[in-house]
């Protein structure tokens, strides 16, 4: 029996704010983002595992490419190529942009016939935009040529080029917007609360007078204006923004789920109401309030029933379920199981996220 991992992470916050992480930590700047660069390119040099020239999709392009270069060579006249593949080829700009001259990585991937890219060099290849429309008129964003390296020999058929898309042309990321800029939060941090905070820190940190810069858009954005004699030269203040503390808020009961690795994470103060499981000849009950025992009624523990620990309020922590589904031994596949039946049965209080 395959064994399945199981991981627990329990991040419990306390009450008071203290101040862990900073702004950039949890935050991005809109435009700062990846873009990916596509085209379609020949790879030339193969030992007899090419397309074959039955692939008119890629026996066409190379008749193409040879009139390019004064040589008239007809597709029935390449019949019998197979040392040639048509591939796809593609290249990520880095979320802070590129300038003319920067090199990038090219993935390649076969799309016809071909049963192995190794040994093979794909030729120089115009990129196009994430639009799929050149630069500018006859003018790519940038070209890519060199040796395809297999890097999973279990695919022969997906190589990489290293560092052979060379840029043309800046493409540089764009932050500011008509004098302000705009702070995303990454979605596990993003919430009311925190976004509201974040505006709240930027305006007692570098408003004057009260002034009101930062503006909590919703849960995920939150919109900066640059102080009006910042403007022109931006980075400074930027970069106070981005190393302004934020303070450990209190964050929500979530349950996240990976069913195929059998990972549970909980996050805040996760509760379950009162009750009892029975799952596969186990049962645990939750017992509210906790019993005390006495000679006449002790509490007696055993391998198959385990009395969970309460609070006064009424309802056990959901950490109290897990020790005890671990000193039974329960496989992750069952734990994963209770969890969301509590969930479904409304006895789970937490956001469930299954992944």
């Amino acid at each position: 029996m395959r064994k399945i991992c199981f991981i627990l992470i329990a991040i419990v916050c306390s009450t008071r704010a203290a101040f862990a992480v900073k702004v950039a930590d949890i935050t991005r700047i809109s435009g700062q983002r990846t873009n990916v660069l596509t085209g379609l390119g020949l790879v030339v040099g193969l030992k007899g595992t090419g397309d074959g020239g039955d692939f008119s999709p890629a026996i066409k392009p190379l008749s193409a490419m040879l009139k390019k270069f004064s040589d008239s060579a007809t597709v029935t006249e390449l019949a019998n190529v197979a040392n040639v593949a048509l591939v796809s080829v593609t290249a990520t700009v880095p979320k802070d942009g590129v300038r003319d001259g920067d090199k990038l990585d090219a993935y390649i991937t076969s799309l016809g016939a071909a049963t192995s890219l190794k040994g093979g060099r794909l030729f120089i290849t115009p990129l196009l935009g994430p639009t799929g429309l050149p630069a500018a008129e006859g003018l790519p964003f940038a070209m890519v040529e060199g040796p395809v390296v297999i890097e999973d020999p279990s695919t022969p058929t997906v190589g990489k080029v290293a560092s052979g898309a060379v840029m043309e042309m800046d493409l540089p990321a764009h932050y500011i917007d008509n004098g302000r800029f705009t702070l995303v939060i990454e979605d596990p941090s993003a919430s009311w609360t925190n976004a509201s905070t974040i505006a709240k820190i930027i305006n007692d940190s570098e408003g004057n007078n009260g002034e009101t810069l930062a503006v909590a858009a919703d849960p995920k954005n939150v919109i900066v204006n640059i102080p009006v004699n910042e403007r022109e030269h931006p980075d400074s203040f930027i970069s106070r923004v981005q190393r302004l503390p934020v303070p450990l808020l209190p964050s929500e009961a979530r349950v996240v789920i990976n069913d195929r690795s059998g990972t549970i994470v909980m996050t805040g103060d996760v509760e379950i109401s009162p009750v009892v499981i029975s799952h596969k000849g186990l049962t645990i009950s939750t017992i509210d309030p906790k019993p005390v025992p006495t000679p006449r009624t002790p509490v007696v523990n055993t391998k198959d029933v385990v009395a969970l620990d309460t609070t006064n309020e009424g309802g056990a922590k959901l950490q109290d379920l897990v020790n005890a589904l671990d000193q039974l031994k329960v496989p992750s596949e069952d734990r994963i199981a209770i969890v969301k039946e509590l969930y479904k049965t409304g006895k789970l209080h937490a956001k469930l996220i299954v992944e």
